[in-house]
C-alpha cells in the first residue's frame, strides 16, 4: 500500500514537472538538475526508517487472543493485561540495557539472576495470564525500581569528577539494588512454587506406582 502511494506520489511530481519544462521553455541542463533532485528525495525516503514506538501495543495475533479469551478473560481484561506487560518488557528491556553498561551491575545480576528472572517471570504471565494478580509486586514496585534505580545509578557513576558525597551514593545504591534484585528473584521462586508442588505431588505418585509395580 505504502509502496502504491509512493508511486503514485512519484508520477504525480514528474507531470508537474514535465508541465513545469513546457511552460517555462527551461533548457536541458535545468531540466537534467530538476530530475535528479526527485531521484534524491525519492531515494531519502525510500531509505529512512521509522522507528517503532514503543508506547504502541503490537498487533494482537488470532492465536493470542484465543489463549487470553479461553483463558477466561473478558476484552477489558486483555486491555489492560496487554497494557501492563508492554509497560513491563519496555522495563526489562530497560534493565538489560542497564546492566550491560556497568560491570557492577553485571556481578549483582550474576549473583542472584534477576534479569533472567525478570523475563522468567514474564513468560510465565504470557502463558498463564490469570496469574496476573499474583506478580503485582513484581510488576508494579520492584522491577520500576530497579530500572529506576539502576537508571540514577548509571547517571551518577558516570559523572567525571566525583565527590566522597557521589562515592558514598554509588555505595548506597549498590546495597539497595543488591536488595532489589534478591526480591526480584524472589517473586519468580514465589511464583513458580505451585508448580514445583504440582512437580512434587506428580512424582510422589509416580515413585508409588513404581513401588506397587516392582513388587
Amino acid at each position: 500500500m505504502k509502496k502504491n502511494i509512493r508511486l503514485i506520489a512519484g508520477a504525480i511530481v514528474l507531470i508537474l514537472m514535465l508541465l513545469f519544462v513546457s511552460a517555462t521553455g527551461a533548457d536541458t541542463f535545468t531540466t537534467l538538475l530538476l530530475l535528479a533532485g526527485i531521484v534524491l528525495v525519492v531515494i531519502g525516503l525510500k531509505g529512512r526508517k521509522v522507528e517503532a514506538n514503543p508506547h504502541v501495543l503490537p498487533s494482537l495475533t488470532k492465536e493470542r487472543e484465543a489463549h487470553y479469551l479461553k483463558s477466561g478473560m473478558s476484552a477489558r481484561e486483555i486491555d489492560l493485561f496487554r497494557d501492563t506487560m508492554n509497560q513491563s518488557k519496555q522495563q526489562i528491556d530497560q534493565l538489560q540495557k542497564n546492566i550491560a553498561r556497568n560491570n557492577k551491575l553485571k556481578a549483582i545480576d550474576l549473583r542472584h539472576d534477576a534479569l533472567r528472572a525478570s523475563k522468567a517471570l514474564f513468560k510465565e504471565l504470557v502463558k498463564e495470564p490469570t496469574k496476573l494478580p499474583l506478580a503485582n509486586h513484581f510488576l508494579y514496585t520492584h522491577l520500576p525500581n530497579m530500572v529506576d534505580l539502576t537508571d540514577k545509578f548509571i547517571e551518577i557513576n558516570e559523572h567525571e569528577i566525583k565527590s566522597r558525597e557521589t562515592y558514598e551514593k554509588i555505595e548506597e545504591s549498590t546495597q539497595i539494588i543488591e536488595q532489589m534484585a534478591s526480591l526480584i528473584a524472589k517473586d519468580y521462586s514465589q511464583f513458580v512454587a505451585d508448580d514445583l508442588d504440582d512437580m512434587d505431588i506428580e512424582l510422589s505418585i509416580a515413585k508409588q506406582s513404581i513401588k506397587r509395580d516392582n513388587e
